[in-house]
């Protein structure tokens, strides 16, 4: 977007949710009292009159505006103080070619996760614990703007008809924003950020996430192609780990990856990268996951990464298990293994097709071989709990076997979670499998300590 269209298009917002007839208008959201707002808006005047036509290279820019800043304040009748007016012009910097308010946050390395619930309310996740920041927005239009701002680089829109919107920054942090009417308090923004050096097997080991035992067995059976799932609730690490677990992908194979919001960082040169969709204003066009995974087995893949499997999409993905396209990866939402297995369970019949019980679990029991369960403790911190093999069907029941499990002792006197890694000591089946391509995996892995 060009920088003009940028700094104008905060004067273009409108009122999020206009009255409708008969009915009281919404009181719009207090402005922050700020003294200086005044100057800011003086100031922004003229950077869009100075710069608006100016093709410059980002650095250049963020010189310029910092030029007219000073400029302006040293025109001030009243003298602005010192700590003030660096406040001032990083806010105005941050407006103009940043996402205001946040993007300090956005800049932090130590923030993982921004949530604006409302203009006053904004908090960050810090270590796996949720904090509560002074940042402000000025009002809900102020909101708006830093949303249009995200959204419309990227072809997506958000107003009353479309009020929810999945998109990416272009770090490729991943960002839903909701508005009025589906969101009461106001325009809500949530940012959940990626290191710009995705992290490595090195790095969950560093961060007591899996043992170097756990990562040797992962990364034989990422390499010995076998079906993995990783599962785990919000925020617990899912997509990190499938990240991680696709670095282990020989650089050789062809991998099609398949996302509603593009965020995977594959180091590999030969990746497709697939991404869903919304249907248009007229409500047509609309490409689902279902329909990237079907197009995906027309591309030849070795491998297939999906993003998250949550309706019925997980059918195509489970056939394409079955058919030839092993080594696939994918993640979903479930508390355990067992309740994974009863997700897809539910998701394959989201697929319109009425098949019996019996019939889905064989799928599942043939397709999947590895569940890799991640969760994030009360401590703030992410742990793999459970490494469990899909060992086939017994009667009308899968059968799974733990192969590693974090098996808690409670906490300590700072509320840090006291556990280890355990080996349960039974050898997979899959071994036999993975041997066959030529992967072999040392039975020290397995022993009990």
């Amino acid at each position: 977007m060009a920088l003009l269209e940028r700094l104008e298009s905060r004067r273009q917002i409108e009122p999020v949710a206009a009255a409708k007839p008969g009915e009281r208008p919404k009181a719009p959201t207090p402005l922050r009292s700020d003294p200086y707002q005044a100057l800011k808006s003086k100031i922004h005047k003229r950077v869009v009159d100075e710069l608006g036509a100016a093709e410059l290279e980002q650095r250049q820019l963020e010189e310029a505006v910092n030029r007219i800043a000073d400029q302006t304040m040293d025109e001030e009748p009243v003298p602005v103080p010192r700590l003030e007016r660096s406040r001032i012009v990083s806010e105005v910097v941050a407006e103009a070619l940043g996402f205001g308010p946040i993007q300090p946050l956005l800049n932090d390395e130590s923030v993982s996760e921004v949530m604006v619930n409302s203009p006053s309310q904004v908090y960050v996740e810090r270590k796996g614990k949720l904090v509560l920041t002074d940042v402000r927005f000025r009002d809900d239009a102020h909101v708006m703007h830093v949303i249009e701002k995200i959204v419309s680089p990227l072809g997506r829109r958000i107003d009353e008809s479309s009020p929810m919107v999945d998109a990416r920054l272009p770090d490729g942090s991943r960002v839903n924003a909701i508005i009025p009417p589906l969101a009461l308090k106001g325009p809500s923004i949530t940012i959940r950020k990626f290191a710009k050096d995705p992290f490595t097997v090195n790095d969950l080991i560093g961060f007591n996430t899996l043992t170097p035992e756990m990562a040797n067995l992962l990364r034989a059976c990422v390499e010995g192609k076998l079906n993995v799932v990783v599962s785990g609730g919000t925020g617990s690490g899912k997509t990190t780990t499938l990240n991680v677990l696709s670095s282990f992908i020989p650089a050789e194979d062809r991998i099609v990856t398949i996302e509603d919001a593009a965020e995977l960082q594959l180091r590999q040169d030969h990746v497709v990268t697939l991404e869903t969709r919304p249907a248009n204003i007229e409500g047509k066009g609309a490409i689902t996951m279902r329909d990237l995974v079907k197009n995906s087995l027309r591309m030849r893949p070795d491998r297939i990464v999906v993003g998250e499997v949550r309706g019925g999409e997980a059918l195509d993905m489970l056939q394409a298990m079955n058919t030839g396209h092993d080594g696939s990866l994918t993640t979903g939402h479930a508390n355990s293994p067992r309740d994974m297995l009863a997700r897809l369970e539910t998701m394959v019949l989201m697929a319109g097709m009425e098949l019996p019980v019996r019939a889905i679990r064989e799928q599942i029991a043939s397709a999947v071989d590895l569940i890799v369960q991640q969760s994030r403790l009360r401590d703030g911190s992410r742990k793999i709990t459970h490494l469990t093999e899909v060992q086939g069907m017994e009667g009308d029941v899968i059968t799974l076997q733990d192969i590693f499990v974090y098996e808690q002792n409670g906490c300590d006197e700072a509320g840090k979670v006291i556990g280890r890694f355990k080996p349960t000591g039974i050898r997979p089946k899959f071994l036999e499998k993975m041997s066959a391509t030529g992967i072999q995996v040392s039975n020290d892995i397995f022993r009990t300590k």
